[in-house]
C-alpha cells in the first residue's frame, strides 16, 4: 500500500505546466539528450549494423546497415 501511495505521489508531482514563453528556455540545445543530432543519427544507424541486430526503434531491419 505504501509503494502504491509513493508511486502515485511521484506521478502527480512529476507534471508541470509550462507557459509558452518558458518553452524557449527549455528547448535550448544544452537541454537535449544528445548534444549533436548528426552524431546521434549516425550512431543510431551504425550500432545495429555492428551488433548484427536491430529493433527497438521506429523501423525494423536486417542489421546490415542499409536502409
Amino acid at each position: 500500500m505504501k509503494a502504491l501511495a509513493l508511486t502515485l505521489l511521484i506521478a502527480v508531482t512529476g507534471c508541470a505546466n509550462v507557459a509558452p514563453y518558458q518553452r524557449a528556455h527549455l528547448a535550448r540545445p544544452d537541454m537535449a539528450f544528445e548534444s549533436n543530432l548528426g552524431v546521434a543519427k549516425a550512431m543510431e544507424k551504425t550500432f545495429p549494423a555492428k551488433e548484427g541486430a536491430s529493433g527497438g526503434a521506429s523501423v525494423g531491419g536486417g542489421g546490415c546497415g542499409c536502409n
